[in-house]
């Protein structure tokens, strides 16, 4: 009973004593894991390849370490957490790393010998060709705890597998000896290994893009000491001093690097800034012939103590020259704008005035104190219609209102005339950006003139058109309203008729009366041939001489002979006394023709034709006679016209 209890304490003592002793060879493992995280940044600094290559040397290092702290559970069987590192080293490392830290670590374990090197050796290879495997399977991102986790579990799994094959660890019963706390150990020293490289890869990467945002930034960058002495610049400012690299200009000052006045003054302006704490925002300096824009902020240590201050430079020289470029073609402008007679204006896509000169409101005498930049369209135009100053604005003012406004935005010449009778051309165009320009010119003159220009020519036409002795449509006018009367029954197929008037002894009235009489009597002639006629469409023409034509569209010839009639009658009643006719008195023949469908198609001129025909029988019957004819030839009864 003793004996067994003193068997179990002594087992239980080995057991202890196994733990603490992997406790310390994962202390080593992750400690060498740590070492390299504090010294990674260093080797940032260096080439790619040698920052891997230090990589596996620290990796082979540690898996070294722990073999020098193995556990001897066997004779030439060494228990340790050797496989962790070179797996650690194969996933974060790749190739260059896991090649050094296998060779170092493999090396050495064939130096130490014992009966289970080979299966060591063996396992080792396992181990990296799975940290191997992770580095492949992450390559086209980032690693995460998630692999990491999947790298301990895998080598886990190698780990029991190499004992339970591999025939030296069998025959020693390493898995059932002290299976459960190697392989724990391995997968806890991986995850917390692989942790560490984790958080170290995340640091680098967040410094690494801090340090190229500083080298790489645009503008100058730069961090000064209390003294105003450079501690660290971007690759800008050495480009605008002209270094060569940054270390260069590292403990330099302003005076260093520029005329004695201004690096006082600006030596002036840093020391301000750290001795009050206030930022310096936005100040020109001009360096080096370029204009720059500063802006410089203190840096505080944890205790809030003023260390030094951090500068942010900009270049703005291209930008004030434009500046400068932009006021002068401004103040071109605004000169120009005033010196112009049109008015001009600007409207945003939303219909609000951008700008206006002085001429465009003074265009407007009643709505022009409604023209300011910032006024909308639409509250310009019912300062329009409040003050009356557009004649003809709708009853509906809402929605004139909102009908001019929608068409503001839109490219358009028109006409405007005032409350005073004066005109206003706008034209609007419509630019890229949706703004819209209006261009505001006074054309009363011009309008003016064109009335009064109009105006003549109306008169000008009307006295081509007139007969300038009886005021009635002369033969010109009356060949042209014939050619178009005619063409216009032809399509309706509507009757047309024609009379044709002479006055009979006219020659002779003449030579007794005088030439005024004859004039005279022509006008009179011509008021009983108007008042005979009473539609609009009806015309009264003189044909030359004393010979006059009257045509009637959409008339009959029966119609035709009723104003012949009337003609006549109003003639007679008129009763002009002329003794040179055998009637005592001025009398007239007439000749009438009427047509319709294809005769006034194809030839309307037989109208004119028969009435001839008509007056020229009428005046061999014995004259003061009425007489018809038609284009085909028939006769109609002759009449006494008086």
């Amino acid at each position: 009973m003793v004996s067994s209890l003193h068997e179990m304490e002594g087992g239980s003592s080995a057991v202890n004593g196994n733990w603490t002793q992997f406790g310390g060879n994962l202390s080593f493992v992750c400690l060498a894991i740590s070492l390299w995280a504090l010294f990674s940044i260093e080797f940032q600094r260096r080439s790619f390849r040698q920052e891997k290559i230090a990589f596996g040397i620290i990796a082979g290092g540690a898996s070294i370490g722990s073999i020098l702290l193995a556990i001897e559970f066997h004779p030439g069987i060494y228990i340790d957490l050797r496989f962790s590192p070179l797996a650690l080293a194969g996933m974060f490392g790749g190739p260059i790393a896991a090649a050094f830290a296998a060779a170092l670590a493999m090396a050495f374990r064939f130096a130490v010998g014992g009966t289970a090197m080979v299966d060591g050796i063996i396992t080792m290879a396992v181990a990296v060709g799975i940290g191997l495997a992770g580095h492949f399977w992450t390559r086209k991102r980032s690693p995460g705890l998630k692999d990491v986790a999947l790298l301990s579990l895998a080598l886990g799994a190698a780990l029991v597998l190499s004992m339970a094959v591999l025939p030296t660890l069998v025959n020693a019963h390493v898995l059932a000896g002290v299976g459960f706390p190697l392989i724990a150990l391995n997968c806890l020293a991986t995850v917390l290994g692989g942790f560490v490289l984790l958080k170290t890869q995340q640091w680098e990467l967040e410094r690494s893009i801090l340090v190229t945002a500083f080298s790489q930034s645009p503008d100058y960058l730069y961090v000064k000491d209390r003294n105003s002495r450079f501690i660290t610049v971007n690759e800008n400012m050495t480009r605008l001093f002209r270094f060569r690299t940054t270390a260069e200009m590292t403990g330099l000052s302003d005076f260093n690097l520029m005329s004695r006045p201004l690096a006082e003054e600006l030596y002036y302006l840093e020391q301000q800034v750290m001795d009050t704490g206030a930022p310096l925002i936005d100040s020109t300096e001009y360096i080096e012939g370029r204009f720059l824009l500063a802006s410089k902020v203190p840096l505080r240590d944890k205790q809030g103590r003023v260390i030094g201050l951090a500068g942010v430079t900009r270049d703005v020289t291209e930008r004030t020259a434009l500046e400068r470029e932009l006021r002068e073609s401004k103040n071109l402008l605004s000169h120009a704008m005033a010196g112009m007679s049109d008015g001009i204006a600007m409207y945003d896509r939303n219909g609000f005035i951008l700008f206006c000169n002085e001429q465009y409101r003074n265009a407007f005498p009643l709505s022009g104190e409604a023209r300011v930049v910032g006024a909308h369209i639409s509250d310009i135009l019912r300062r329009v219609a409040e003050t009356g100053e557009r004649p003809g604005i709708p009853e509906d003012v809402d929605g004139w209102i909102k009908a001019a406004s929608a068409s503001l935005h839109s490219n358009k010449d028109e006409e405007v005339q005032l409350h005073n009778g004066d005109w206003r051309s706008i034209r609007t165009r419509l630019a890229e950006d949706g703004t819209a320009m209006a261009v505001v010119s006074d054309i009363t003159a011009t309008k003016q003139a064109e009335i009064a220009l109009r105006l003549s020519a109306e008169q000008l036409k009307s006295l081509a058109e007139t007969d300038g002795l009886t005021g009635m449509v002369n033969r010109r006018a009356f060949d042209e309203a014939f050619a178009r009367e005619t063409a216009g029954s032809a399509r309706k197929n509507t009757p047309f008729s024609l009379l044709m008037v002479d006055i009979d002894r006219f020659k002779a009235y003449n030579d007794t009366y005088g030439h005024p009489a004859g004039d005279q009597c022509l006008r009179d002639v011509s008021k009983c041939l108007r008042q005979s006629v009473s539609r609009p469409a009806d015309i009264v023409a003189r044909y030359g001489g004393e010979e006059f034509v009257v045509f009637l569209p959409d008339t009959s010839a029966k119609g035709a002979m009723i104003v012949a009639e009337q003609f006549a009658r109003r003639l007679a009643q008129e009763n002009i006394a002329h003794s040179g006719s055998e009637f005592a008195r001025v009398t007239a023949s007439i000749g009438i023709s009427c047509a319709t469908g294809a005769v006034l198609r194809t030839n309307p001129n037989r109208l004119l034709t028969e009435a001839d025909a008509a007056l020229y029988e009428a005046k061999t019957q014995g004259r003061n006679r009425i007489l018809a004819h038609s284009p085909n030839g028939e006769r109609h009864a002759v009449k006494e016209a008086g």
